[in-house]
């Protein structure tokens, strides 16, 4: 069993730190990537406050595929035309989005998400993963996420 200790008064790169400490923890030695994804969603969801949603969409083929989260229920598909995640896998780029009202071909999942950071998880220069963070809060995410959330992206490139 993993017992973390992240102070809930940390903010910026030292929150990272340490969640990026603890995703090592948490996938070091384990082949099976939805249980990675599945300990990573609950780690970001227990830690990063003001979140209403937290996890993965996989890669499967041309499109991508709901993976572990925690939050409401999502959207099960994703083509790589659409949406944020969509952005982020076609691009293979970091979407920081401060209004996802405002996104063109914004896909809303769950009514009350206001503003969204998707990172995606690439392998061998190809995109497996993304890692999907949704803020009822306008403006949630800054930069510091989004650097935060790239490192641990790299880190799980190859557990996954």
């Amino acid at each position: 069993m993993y017992a973390f200790d992240i102070a809930t008064d940390i903010s910026g790169t030292e929150l990272y730190d340490e969640l990026v400490k603890a995703a090592d923890a948490l996938t070091a030695g384990e082949p099976d990537g939805i249980a990675n994804m599945a300990n990573i969603a609950a780690l970001l969801w227990q830690y990063l406050p003001d979140l209403n949603w937290a996890g993965f969409y996989r890669m499967v083929g041309d499109e991508l595929v709901l993976g572990p989260f925690q939050g409401k229920a999502a959207c099960i598909r994703i083509p790589l035309d659409k949406g944020v995640c969509g952005a982020a896998a076609r691009t293979g780029t970091t979407q920081l989005v401060e209004d996802v009202h405002a996104f063109p071909g914004h896909i809303a999942c769950d009514a009350a998400s206001r503003s969204e950071l998707v990172v995606p998880v690439t392998r061998d220069g190809a995109v497996i993963a993304v890692i999907d963070l949704d803020s009822p809060l306008p403006g949630r995410f800054a930069q510091v996420d989004a650097s935060g959330v790239e490192r641990l992206a790299g880190l799980l490139s190859s557990r996954l």
